[in-house]
């Protein structure tokens, strides 16, 4: 249902008196909802600033991938300690931590990405695809104020998905399967967005450090889906 505002028409049973009229149109957010919603994107940007910065060392260190179950180990780790404290006052350094190490293995596959042909394109494309996206379906939420939360089990169902046919790629070594995967979840990355921004803006969510961390890994997997995608284009050529 769209909100609704209010504009003045001239009452027909009098001259003078004017009457407030229902109209269509965006409402102003609930108090809760804009609390949530400005501490979400501050802390969503020094997140990412953040885990830029870590990336761009372990790219000019040339750090080594932590590995598949590291990366998988420290992911879900973190993610549960920030679920643990996410209302006391560890959950702003278990936040940084958490972005911090997904920061870090994002370093390895920049390394791999810029020494292709065109590497430095390929991370510029993919940063604005991943930020044009982003802004595009943030707006229309916040200008719609449509309610995506029925799409929460389908996109869950998705990366479920996604993620065993991830890991079926690595072992069984199928580039094929790899490349269709990461669009898969650049697809529901930008659905999660969706989803997540309607469930701050319509009050279903109401930690901003939960939401702020929900955000970040949909943009992650973004952007490192779009880096697959374009990376694979550049090694074609």
């Amino acid at each position: 249902m769209e909100p609704l505002s209010h504009t003045l028409r001239r009452d027909p049973a009098s001259s003078t008196a004017l009457v407030a009229v229902p109209t269509a149109g965006s409402a102003p957010l609930a108090n809760d909802a804009q609390r949530v919603l400005r501490n979400t994107y501050a802390l969503l940007s020094m997140t990412l600033l953040f885990s830029a910065g870590v990336a761009a060392t372990a790219v000019g260190l040339a750090l080594p991938a932590p590995g598949l179950l590291l990366t998988l180990g420290g992911m879900f780790g973190l993610l549960f300690l920030v679920h643990k404290v996410k209302d006391s006052g560890w959950a702003l350094p278990a936040v940084f931590a958490f972005t911090g190490f997904m920061g870090y293995t994002l370093g390895p596959m920049l390394t791999k990405t810029l020494s292709l042909p065109g590497g430095a394109q390929v991370v510029t494309m993919a940063l604005g695809a991943t930020g044009a996206v982003f802004l595009a379906l943030s707006a229309w939420v916040l200008t719609t104020r449509r309610d995506f939360s029925a799409m929460g089990g389908f996109l869950f169902a998705g990366m479920v998905v996604a993620l065993l046919a991830g890991l079926a790629a690595v072992f069984l070594q199928m580039p094929a399967l790899g490349l269709a995967v990461s669009a898969m979840v650049a697809l529901l990355s930008a659905g999660l967005i969706l989803f997540e921004t309607s469930r701050i803006v319509n009050g279903g969510e109401t930690n901003y450090v939960m939401a702020t961390v929900g955000l970040y890994i949909s943009i992650f997997n973004l952007f490192s889906s779009l880096l697959a995608l374009f990376g694979f284009g550049g090694s074609e050529e």
